[in-house]
């Protein structure tokens, strides 16, 4: 899927590529970081355009998650979805549930799939938590995320281990 918009997106600013890639919720940062490196952009920059275009869709995740969700119920098809994944994240949100703001902090820092920002917000709004509350949580898990990633795609993790 990937590879296909990078094809599609093509002759575009890399820049611009990084933060549509950011943007996608299964790709988010992990993905984007190790597609701006392989165009050959220097750390830095990926790694700062990378958390700007995973960041932005929580705003408008977290403002209308609840009222877009109430409305789409109303048809089959996304009553469906918007259960599963309710269901899906609160199984996962213990550990956001026990320590709050740090704990979705952690959640979103653990760079996985379908931990990151997107569920993030979707684990917030379960929870409940104040908009500014949610967003600083979800916005150091993503920057920690992202120099986790960095590094790995670096190679400097391997020094370690």
């Amino acid at each position: 899927m990937i590879q296909e918009l990078i094809s599609l997106l093509q002759g575009l600013p890399k820049e611009f590529i990084t933060v549509i890639v950011a943007m996608l919720p299964i790709a988010e940062l992990r993905g984007s970081i190790p597609v701006a490196l392989s165009f050959g952009m220097n750390p830095w920059p990926a790694f700062w355009w990378s958390i700007l275009g995973n960041m932005i869709p929580v705003v408008p995740i977290l403002l209308f998650l609840g009222p877009v969700s109430k409305w789409l119920r109303h048809f089959k098809i996304f009553g469906r979805f918007f259960t599963w994944l309710f269901t899906r994240t609160e199984k996962k949100s213990d550990i956001i549930q026990k320590y709050g703001f740090w704990g979705l902090a952690i959640f979103v820092c653990i760079p996985l799939p379908v931990t990151g920002a997107w569920t993030g917000c979707v684990a917030g709004f379960l929870l409940q938590m104040k908009f500014w509350r949610a967003f600083f949580a979800i916005l150091l898990g993503v920057l920690i995320a992202g120099g986790i990633v960095m590094f790995a795609s670096l190679g400097i993790i391997k020094l370690f281990f």
